[in-house]
């Protein structure tokens, strides 16, 4: 699980993460790599209406949250992360939302 120190709280912390972090697209997500101000690796999720309802979007959340609680370690200290979903991960099973999330992550680590 992520813990709640590792997220981000605040939205002029992830708008800035959006706009001037590095940026890497795979088919379900978009994600964004920022230097951040602490020496903590902080992660946000953006899961708008696009995604489905209530239900639809707090379960993409879920895995995307257990998803990226095993990838943060890989992480260089004091990143902010942001990963946005698009529309299709609502249909996406686990294991295909963890290769597109990986997928993402090795094309921004590059």
């Amino acid at each position: 699980m992520l813990a709640a120190s590792a997220r981000l709280h605040k939205s002029k912390q992830i708008s800035a993460a959006m706009k001037s972090g590095k940026r890497s697209t795979s088919k379900l997500l978009v994600i964004f790599v920022a230097k951040g101000d602490s020496m903590d690796t902080k992660v946000a999720f953006a899961v708008g209406k696009t995604v489905g309802n209530s239900v639809v979007r707090h379960k993409v959340t879920r895995r995307l949250r257990h998803i990226l609680s095993q990838e943060l370690p890989h992480f260089p200290p004091g990143c902010h992360v942001v990963v946005r979903a698009l529309p299709g991960s609502a249909n996406a099973s686990f294991d295909q939302l963890k290769e597109n999330l990986e997928f993402a992550l090795r094309k921004v680590a590059k």
